[in-house]
């Protein structure tokens, strides 16, 4: 794993604490507050938040094994290696934020920043699918005349 990758890796594994905190407080709202328990809107919302931004969090981990393999441009891998966690904060937030109040009977304008999200994690995972159907370093190819040959990807690309 590239120095890069490691660095966004830990950034990751120290904000996930988060989610679980959403998560705990969430329970505790459920257990505990009636004008929480009374807006079934706002409960599918905040569930839906706390779980995308847990699930996201855990691919943008899993993605970072692969981005250094990707036949990218640095910037692209910097791209990839940001968009997903990215992501996790937008569609969350939409969620979070769209029913901010507790008598919310729908969502508000914030609702839009999921779709801002979702379009950044499909760019993200296509740049991220099509660097890695590219080839990467050290792939082993067979040649025109059948015989297995490594690729070599020149830095910077």
């Amino acid at each position: 794993m590239s120095p890069k990758s490691r660095r966004s890796a830990g950034t990751i594994l120290v904000i996930f604490p988060t989610a679980l905190f959403g998560g705990v407080s969430l329970l505790r709202m459920l257990m505990n507050d009636p004008a929480y328990q009374a807006n079934a809107l706002r409960q599918d919302l905040w569930r839906a938040g706390h779980a995308h931004a847990a699930v996201l969090l855990v691919l943008s981990l899993v993605l970072l094994r692969y981005v250094d393999e990707a036949n990218l441009s640095e910037r692209w891998k910097e791209f990839v290696r940001a968009a997903t966690p990215f992501s996790a904060i937008l569609i969350s937030a939409a969620f979070f934020l769209s029913v901010l109040s507790p008598d919310a009977t729908e969502p508000n304008r914030l609702i839009w920043l999921a779709f801002v999200g979702a379009a950044l994690l499909a760019t993200g995972l296509i740049a991220l699918g099509v660097g890695l159907l590219r080839g990467g370093k050290g792939d082993t190819v067979r040649g025109p005349d059948r015989k297995r040959q490594t690729t070599a990807v020149a830095e910077g690309d």
